[in-house]
């Protein structure tokens, strides 16, 4: 708790610990969590892991639980950050989207974002991009569409037509 005064719990009052599986975040006075979600089958893997082995170290419970399992894709860059938030409870994961190279059929090129960091929409990143073709920070974009529909998660970048997809 706040002060310190309580300890944690040593049994969960669930059948699994859905707070790792749901993920969580809240404020309270003077402390915050972002707990991100994570993969069922992983973390029922390491608690019966755990269960076996009450003394597991963070170290072995990772050999199961690899990293978040976040809903909306995207890549994660290095471990550290995971390993951090294993270890002490505070940690920082760096995350970005992940696109592909499309040829479309006139012969000009379009990036295709189909998966977004957590916590991210689809809109944050066209404002974004829509910042930077405004502040000339960035060039070779004709158009941005949202082609987003339900849980899908679709962005379109056409290019023009001399802009090298590579360097966009």
């Amino acid at each position: 708790n706040y002060d310190g005064s309580e300890q944690e719990p040593e049994v969960l009052p669930s059948r699994f610990p859905n707070l790792l599986v749901n993920g969580s975040q809240g404020i309270a006075v003077g402390m915050a969590t972002n707990i991100p979600p994570h993969n069922l089958g992983e973390v029922i893997d390491a608690t019966i892991y755990l269960i076996d082995n009450p003394n597991a170290t963070p170290d072995e419970l990772m050999r199961f639980v690899y990293a978040p399992d976040f809903p909306t894709g995207g890549q994660i860059f290095g471990r550290q950050g995971i390993y951090d938030a294993y270890q002490t409870g505070k940690g920082s994961i760096k995350m970005r989207a992940l696109a592909t190279i499309e040829t479309t059929k006139t012969g000009g090129n379009r990036i295709v974002v189909t998966e977004i960091p957590y916590q991210t929409s689809v809109e944050q990143i066209e404002r974004k991009i829509a910042d930077l073709v405004n502040s000339k920070d960035l060039d070779g974009i004709r158009e941005t569409q949202n082609d987003s529909a339900g849980r899908v998660n679709k962005l379109v970048i056409e290019l023009k037509r001399d802009a090298n997809p590579n360097v966009v």
